[in-house]
């Protein structure tokens, strides 16, 4: 039982850390100069955010997080995805 509980704490971390690093890499970004090193910025965020996507459903397959829960956060991290990769291609075409 410890073990799962554990579990729980590691994986609640990980989620935690893959959120808070796409707002991260999009600040970081944002700092320095010119549209390539920005664009480099958003798609690293964008892999953050598929590593967020994964911790979602790992912690509902594990019975950590409901599906009730879960839908919405995926749902919202799609979304974030799409505007990174809109933002991407943006910054690709300029």
């Amino acid at each position: 039982m410890q073990d799962f509980r554990d579990l729980k704490v590691r994986q609640k971390s990980q989620l935690v850390r893959a959120a808070v690093s796409v707002s991260a890499n999009i600040a970081e970004g944002c700092g320095r100069a010119g549209d390539r090193d920005f664009r480099r910025f958003i798609r690293i965020a964008l892999g953050s955010a598929s590593e967020l996507e994964y911790h979602l459903l790992l912690a509902r397959d594990l019975g950590i997080l409901p599906d009730a829960s879960y839908e919405p956060l995926a749902g919202q991290v799609a979304e974030v995805k799409r505007m990174l990769s809109g933002l991407a291609a943006r910054l690709s075409s300029s």
